[in-house]
């Protein structure tokens, strides 16, 4: 007999409104018959109604995993599961998403049969670390539902104090800007420090993030500990000839409207004869004018990523934008991506070994200095680290005239 609906007034008028409301997907789910997920998702929404009548949550965590692994599985645990008993366990298992977030039909297919036979059946595609989400579990089904998903190639991802899924963008799959490979990338560093994620250890949450070029479509210099953004070191190439078309179809004051005088740096000039000139000492890859003109404008020949540390939401000290660490590396050779995933190693033990409990890396280096996080990881001290040091309102300029000194000293010892 399927299991009667609660009144919702509440959820109800939340479906009102002119855009799609998760109330209705939640009671599609609801409506599936007389089956355990259904069952499942009809009391989630009855306790949901009450939460939303009492003003708070009613749900708390403990302690529930799966063989051989230390997180991944996010517990909840009804505190009024004697009025909704059929969801009185609502876990979410973390699951590591195909890097580049490339699915096949069938994959997606597969993964929504599993979850209604040991789920919910509601599935969220992705979490802010890049997880798929397979929310409303069983404490009994738990280990059966990934040991479903094991089977078709899936794994667990983090949670807790541990390293975390990451989440690289589209990338050189289907995006002409991309400056190196994002998925292997990607790929080598979540797949060498697995054990990271999957047994925790670490004082607090870490993330990487992977963008193929300065538009960072996946946030990751707002939100990773360790960013790796693509970029170039040489001249922007241009199409002249497919600037004079673009200047011709959309007309000169509208060039110089939404091109020339949106540079933030002022390195754009449009000439007499409608090409343009570009001061690429000034050019601060803000992407700006090759979004606007992508058939005329491109990233440079002389391609790599430059290294970002310490993003983060509100923790602490507040919300951090991360600080460059490494402003240009090479990544083409098997060797540069060693000496990238040695960097990556090298970051996590440093971590591991002088944050304090519940602090991100941006917090640790704040607390110890910028200059002792280099010293310890052995990265001199480079100007490009930041653009305009004394005018930057985040990274600390203690004694950086002495720092630079270094800086110049060792470049000529190695340009030798």
């Amino acid at each position: 007999m399927t299991k009667k609906a609660h009144d919702t007034p509440l959820l109800d008028e939340l479906k009102s409104g002119p855009w799609p409301s998760f109330v209705e997907g939640l009671e599609r789910l609801a409506n599936d018959g007389d089956t355990p997920h259904a069952r499942m998702m009809t009391d989630l929404l009855g306790q949901l109604e009450h939460s939303y009548e009492e003003r708070r949550g009613f749900w708390k965590g403990g302690t529930v995993s799966v063989f051989g692994y230390g997180g991944g599985v996010i517990p909840r645990f009804s505190e009024v599961a004697e009025d909704y008993p059929e969801s009185s366990e609502f876990h979410t298992l973390r699951i590591i998403p195909p890097a580049g977030l490339h699915y096949s039909t069938k994959l997606l297919r597969d993964m929504c049969d599993i979850w209604e036979e040991h789920g919910s059946g509601l599935i969220a595609l992705h979490g802010q670390s890049g997880d798929i989400m397979f929310q409303g579990c069983t404490s009994d089904n738990v280990q059966p539902a990934f040991d479903a998903l094991n089977k078709i190639g899936l794994d667990m991802g983090g949670a807790g104090p541990a390293l975390r899924t990451s989440m690289n963008c589209v990338g050189h799959a289907r995006c002409e800007q991309s400056c190196y490979d994002e998925v292997r990338t990607h790929r080598m560093i979540i797949n060498g420090l697995l054990d990271e994620m999957h047994r925790p250890a670490l004082p607090y949450k870490f993330k990487f993030k992977f963008s193929g070029c300065p538009n960072d479509c996946v946030n990751a210099i707002h939100r990773a500990d360790m960013a790796v953004i693509g970029t170039w070191r040489d001249d922007m190439q241009v199409d002249q000839e497919k600037v004079k078309e673009h200047v011709a179809k959309a007309g000169r004051k509208q060039m110089i409207d939404t091109v020339i005088a949106m540079c933030p740096t002022r390195a754009l000039s449009l000439n007499d004869d409608d090409t343009l000139d570009i001061d690429n000492k000034s050019c601060v890859r803000c992407m700006h004018c090759i979004n606007v003109m992508p058939k005329a404008l491109s990233p440079g020949k002389d391609r790599g990523v430059t290294i970002l540390m310490g993003g983060k939401r509100s923790l602490k000290i507040g919300d951090q934008m991360g600080t460059v660490i490494h402003p240009f590396l090479k990544l083409e050779t098997d060797e540069d991506y060693e000496k990238l995933f040695e960097f990556t190693e090298e970051c996590i033990d440093f971590f591991a070994e002088n944050a304090l409990e519940h602090e991100r890396i941006g917090e640790t280096i704040d607390r110890i200095g910028l200059a002792n996080f280099l010293d310890a990881l052995d990265v001199p001290v480079d100007p490009n680290m930041v653009n305009h040091p004394r005018t930057s309102s985040y990274v600390r300029t203690d004694d950086w005239d002495v720092e630079a000194a270094k800086w110049f000293e060792h470049k000529q010892a190695t340009t030798k």
